[in-house]
């Protein structure tokens, strides 16, 4: 797999799969996450998989403490590398002991969403923006089968590609300084869910009543990255039901 390696500031790695939003490419990425997970590197405090990158966070003196024993061919007792050559290295080992990464197989999650109205103030925007009625919007939105690729922005926040590109829409020009949680919006190819309330810029259509983001649960986010998604459209009396859990 051809990879790129690249510091970030004096205690972080980059590792980079790739520079577009891809399923191939996040299957590397989920490959790469779950390696460290179940074999973490020597020195790490932690990673954090995105669309099309890792970054790896480590202890630069702990990998230094690790390996100053190490002789120099000119007799010096410093290590031969850098802490973050030598775990360009270590990233590099661990690469090349991966197989090809196999497609996804995350859980599919069914987000029941009321489009529109109230809790949608944007649709009639995407709408206008695509030439489409607002019907025709959320009938394609409901129609995907769609990718979880990374949790990020605030907790449990999805980041959801494969949208059809025909309700694909720039975010909002003005953001908001406080949008709902379970506001389902759309910002160019993608879209996603706002687990709490925060301020944003995407464009809302929609609501669901479910909760995202769950302190008391393990894990605390509903959705996890591989998972796949299929917004159901759902009249108000259904979206009441499922708030009050009688759904």
């Amino acid at each position: 797999m051809k990879v790129h390696v690249e510091p970030l500031g004096d205690h972080a790695v980059v590792v980079r799969f790739g520079t577009s939003i891809d399923p191939h490419i996040h299957g590397q990425v989920k490959q790469f996450s779950a390696s460290l997970e179940q074999d973490p590197l020597p020195g790490m405090v932690e990673y954090i998989p995105a669309y099309a990158t890792v970054t790896i966070f480590y202890d630069p003196v702990a990998v230094y403490e690790r390996n100053k024993g190490w002789q120099r061919t000119d007799g010096g007792s410093r290590p031969p590398f850098s802490p973050y050559e030598w775990y360009c290295g270590q990233i590099r080992e661990r690469l090349n002991s991966l197989g090809e990464a196999a497609p996804a197989s995350g859980r599919v999650v069914k987000i029941p969403v009321l489009y529109g109205g109230e809790v949608g103030p944007d649709l009639g925007e995407v709408a206008r923006h695509n030439n489409l009625t607002e019907q025709e919007v959320i009938e394609t939105h409901a129609s995907g089968d769609y990718q979880v690729y990374m949790i990020g922005f605030a907790p449990g926040f999805p980041y959801i590609g494969g949208m059809p590109e025909k309700i694909a829409t720039p975010r909002r020009q003005s953001p908001r300084l406080s949008i709902p949680a379970g506001s389902v919006g759309i910002a160019g190819k993608q879209t996603g869910i706002y687990p709490l309330e925060t301020p944003g810029g995407w464009q809302i259509i929609g609501r669901t009543p479910l909760r995202l983001f769950r302190p008391e649960a393990d894990p605390p986010s509903l959705l996890q990255a591989g998972d796949r998604v299929r917004f159901v459209p759902v009249t108000e009396e259904e979206f009441r039901a499922y708030e009050e859990g009688s759904a």
